[in-house]
């Protein structure tokens, strides 16, 4: 009767060791779906007076800034919160050539540090002559 009494333990145990391992493995799976459906993508082009010099799909997370996106994903120099070079292309203001972007084909009316991305969005960076 002991030995049948020590076995329904040592069964008993182990049920609940594997049901433990269980939950951590789905709740493993929770974490990672949760990373997942966070993760945004967006496309990225840069042109100079109208000539595509580059374009990317970009990944970030939900709530990310597209001045925190364009300097994980480019060579990027800034002055005052602005772009002032993207990939060895800088801004000539001497020519008034300066970095202009559209976001999903309209014009930005905030700096690259203010702009929220969104999932898909399309930005185009172009270095034009500003009129």
């Amino acid at each position: 009767m002991k030995k049948a009494l020590h076995m329904l333990s040592a069964l008993l145990l182990a049920a609940g060791i594997l049901a433990g391992c269980g939950t951590t493995e789905q709740s493993q799976q929770n974490n990672q779906q949760a990373e997942q459906q966070t993760e945004q993508q967006a496309t990225i082009t840069l042109t100079e007076d109208g000539e595509e010099v580059s374009s990317k799909e970009v990944a970030f997370e939900e709530g990310a800034n597209l001045m925190d996106v364009m300097k994980e994903n480019f060579e990027v120099e800034e002055d005052a919160g602005m772009i002032t070079s993207i990939e060895g292309h800088s801004q000539d203001e001497g020519a008034s050539k300066y970095w202009l972007y559209t976001v999903n084909g309209e014009m930005a009316q905030v700096g690259a540090a203010d702009l929220e991305l969104s999932d898909e969005d399309e930005v185009a960076f172009n270095l034009q002559k500003a009129s």
